[in-house]
């Protein structure tokens, strides 16, 4: 099982921008499929974006399109989630996940992936 942590969350004020890391160890990242997800306490884990092994193909829930963009640089084993115009709703404790898929779209839900980091916390308040 690949190892993930995240990194890159903070406090930042409405309209600001923050770009969060997942960096995998103990995998060759290019056969996984990654996706970010969110979750605020006493909700269920909501998916934001996801991206396929390849880097060819992405997702991205309603609530971030043309805000948020997911990219990954697999030489350095790593995903990014720019996140750009950020507003107080999107403050959540970010997750990445990972999961081995090939030549398939990515998705964004929960239960298709199988390894998980600790997350990081994003919060946005003036």
């Amino acid at each position: 099982q690949p190892q993930l942590v995240e990194s890159g969350g903070g406090l930042v004020q409405p309209g600001g921008s923050l770009r969060l890391s997942c960096a995998a160890s103990g995998i060759n990242l290019m056969a996984y499929a990654i996706a970010w997800f969110r979750q605020v306490p006493g909700k269920e884990r909501e998916g934001v974006s996801c991206i396929s092994s390849g880097g060819g193909k992405t997702n991205y829930a309603d609530s971030v399109k043309d805000r948020f963009t997911i990219s990954r640089d697999n030489a350095k084993n790593t995903v990014y989630l720019q996140m750009n115009s950020l507003k107080p709703e999107d403050t959540a404790v970010y997750y990445c996940a990972a999961v081995v898929r090939v030549f398939r779209p990515c998705t964004l839900s929960e239960a298709d992936f199988d390894s998980w980091g600790q997350g990081t916390q994003v919060t946005v308040s003036s």
